[in-house]
């Protein structure tokens, strides 16, 4: 037992996060290669990486797939998934997070936090995921460790706990000052081994005062550290290191290094602070679960009853692999493992330790191992597997909701199966993928996070064998909701077609929900005295009116952003049941939404535009005519960053005009806002009675 503990405390299992371009890949790699991994180091621009290995990542030079492999360094583990940093990709870094201890952030030292950091790090918040962050690029032109940890902590809102001080700028990049053991740490050309050293000359004087700022820094944070601090006024260097590992697994601070992951500068020192700062499957808590009704907890114990918790499938015409974070206890090949969400029981083939599409086979995995495994043919993402001595359900992760849809059909119509089975598989690997016919048109339509995600969806299925696809126009997912109230709505259900009948009465106000609240959302109350109607009746008024949400009275759109209120009713001795008021609250509420003021909502999207500041007058104007709504700007050196609220309609295309407008040197990012009302009269019906 010891053996095996002390082996899960030499474990990491962490991902990278960033922004799309901010390096995450090549920070990837280079860790393969300082761990002696692999012996050459991929290129994204080459199309040689690890783990963009899929044809469109190498096309496209981004990462769309979350990729896992493992690495060894300094007697450790290293467990590390690479998740992609568009926006379009985000369940994907979603479902990583769910399964991972820690994470290391990597941001651009010219940039600083763009918009798709600031979302992952807030993905990473609501995990309670601990991380460190690394500033890369510092090689680049306009490179500035400074500027980028002021971005971290204004928009980021953590304590940076920077740890390093460069030593040289930009082209002159060499190497960094360690601020905890005060050495420096030099890279020749050409070579990933840090050549240690005393603090140079002209650098003491700064590097002694930022030192003198860190320890100010963690003693304000860390109750222990500042009673040395005020005995000693100084912090040694294993204090001021245990300290800052506490602050990172407590998330009140985040350790900053800096590096050129292209220059392979900077990696040595950040694997020593994944070793050094994050937790290890020991140190987070205990896996929390259901069974019965009850929770339980399940340690990080190779002794305990197997627990996992399935976060991506990938699924082949040759095969099917299953990815697993096993939380507790151990799995062998060939043991039989349950899904306690559907019931089913399946055999684990085969183990596998993944290193991005290349697999090495295992006997058995333990408590923090992410594994593959082979023969699990119905789990999907977010299914848990446990023992079926001992069961329990994990809490899974929840898919975000499709915004946009194109409708797909194959070009013969013998293929249509063939095509009916890709897209099967399609939203098998990817929850976030929704395949569904429309029933008036008879169309398939296939439903995704953006533009791109559907792109690289349709051309996954022309790469992996399947027919020939025609897609229909994108279209987005619009809402509906109420912009007045009615009240007093009165609704009678009455059946009577022989033998026992239906009956039920019900009185609903509807109104929007308030500006807390936003435009989305659903409310019910029941303000019914005297018992007129009872509780559990009042339970299927509630369900028979979530029931109407399905389809609005505009265009059959779901309904959101309202508040039903049961004010009164009656019901019958007789013929009063569940099914009858059920059903009058599905029915009362599309009547009293037909006698609302109604509009649509479409879905609105954050662009953050950089073009040079000869173009900024044009591209606001674009952004004008696209409805979009400009929130602010930045200049940084010769180029301008505008941001702006834009309909996710207005937004097909924009890559391409925005290139034309720019002569090709504009680049813009988006990411999820939420719905906004649909502009009235003349563009989009607004519907009054």
């Amino acid at each position: 037992m010891r053996t095996d503990l002390t082996t899960l405390a030499a474990v990491r299992n962490l991902g990278i996060l960033a922004h799309v371009d901010a390096g995450k890949t090549t920070v990837t790699e280079r860790i393969l290669y300082a761990t002696g991994t692999t012996h050459k180091r991929g290129e994204v621009h080459d199309g040689t990486t690890v783990t963009d290995f899929d044809p469109q990542e190498r096309d496209r030079g981004i990462t769309i797939f979350a990729a896992a492999v493992s690495c060894a360094w300094d007697g450790h583990r290293v467990n590390l998934i690479d998740t992609p940093g568009h926006v379009d990709f985000a369940d994907e870094v979603e479902r990583s997070l769910r399964v991972l201890d820690g994470a290391i952030a990597v941001f651009d030292a010219v940039a600083g936090v763009e918009p798709q950091s600031e979302s992952v790090w807030r993905q990473a918040d609501r995990h309670g995921v601990p991380r460190i962050a690394f500033v890369n690029k510092l090689d680049r032109a306009g490179a500035d460790l400074d500027r980028a940890v002021d971005s971290i902590r204004d928009r980021l809102h953590p304590a940076p706990l920077v740890v390093q001080l460069p030593i040289g700028a930009e082209d002159g990049f060499r190497g960094v000052v360690d601020l905890v053991r005060m050495r420096s740490l030099v890279w020749a050309d050409g070579d990933g081994t840090a050549l240690a050293g005393p603090v140079p000359e002209e650098l003491r004087q700064e590097a002694a005062r930022r030192r003198r700022a860190l320890e100010e820094a963690v003693a304000e944070l860390h109750p222990a550290a500042l009673e040395e601090f005020c005995r000693r006024e100084t912090l040694s260097a294993a204090t001021l290191a245990a300290t800052l590992r506490d602050l990172t697994r407590s998330g009140d601070g985040v350790v900053v290094l800096c590096g050129s992951a292209y220059r392979n500068r900077g990696i040595e020192p950040l694997l020593d602070a994944v070793v050094a700062y994050l937790p290890s499957p020991l140190d987070v808590p205990a896996v929390r679960g259901v069974h019965e009704g009850a929770e339980q907890s399940r340690a990080a114990d190779p002794e305990a009853p197997f627990a996992g918790l399935v976060f991506k499938v990938n699924a082949s015409a040759t095969g099917r692999l299953t990815y697993v974070r096993v939380y507790a206890g151990t799995i062998e090949k060939g043991d039989t493992v349950r899904d306690p969400g559907t019931g089913r029981t399946e055999r684990v083939a085969r183990i596998l330790r993944v290193m991005a599409d290349r697999h090495a086979q295992l006997d058995r995995a333990v408590a923090g191992d992410i594994v593959a495994l082979a023969g699990v043919k119905s789990a999907r993402a977010g299914s848990t597997l446990c023992d079926p001595a001992a069961p329990l359900f994990l809490e899974p992760t929840v898919a975000a909701e499709p915004v946009v849809s194109v409708a797909v059909e194959a070009r013969r119509g013998a293929d249509t199966g063939r095509l009916a089975t890709a897209l099967a598989r399609l939203a098998e690997e990817d929850p976030s993928l929704v395949v569904r016919t429309d029933a008036e048109t008879g169309q398939t339509v296939l439903s995704g996070m953006g533009e791109l995600h559907l792109e690289v969806a349709v051309e996954k299925i022309r790469r992996d064998g399947g027919p020939d696809v025609t897609v229909g126009r994108p279209g987005v997912a619009y809402r509906e909701t109420v912009v007045g109230a009615v009240r007093g709505f009165v609704f009678r259900h009455v059946k009577q077609d022989g033998g026992a009948g239906q009956f039920a009465h019900v009185v609903l106000d509807v109104e929007p929900l308030g500006p807390e609240a936003g435009v989305t959302g659903f409310a019910f109350r029941s303000a019914v005295t005297g018992g007129r109607v009872p509780q559990e009746y009042v339970r299927a008024v509630e369900a028979g009116c979530r029931d109407a949400l399905a389809e609005g009275p505009l265009g059959g759109h779901p309904v959101t952003g309202l508040r039903v209120t049961l004010t009164d009713g009656s019901t019958h001795v007789k013929d009063s049941s569940d099914t009858a008021f059920r059903t009058a609250g599905r029915l009362g509420l599309r009547e009293a939404l037909r006698a609302c003021p109604t509009a649509l909502l479409e879905p609105v999207a954050e662009v953050t535009v950089t073009v040079p500041d000869d173009a900024v007058g044009g591209v606001l104007g674009d952004l004008a005519a696209r409805r979009g709504r400009v929130s602010g700007s930045e200049t940084r050196g010769g180029t301008a960053a505008v941001t702006a609220t834009v309909p996710l309609a207005e937004l097909f295309g924009y890559a391409t005009r925005l290139r034309s407008r720019t002569q090709g040197r504009g680049t813009f990012t988006t990411r999820p806002a939420g719905y906004a009302l649909a502009p009235v009269p003349g563009q989009v019906p607004v519907r009054v009675r």
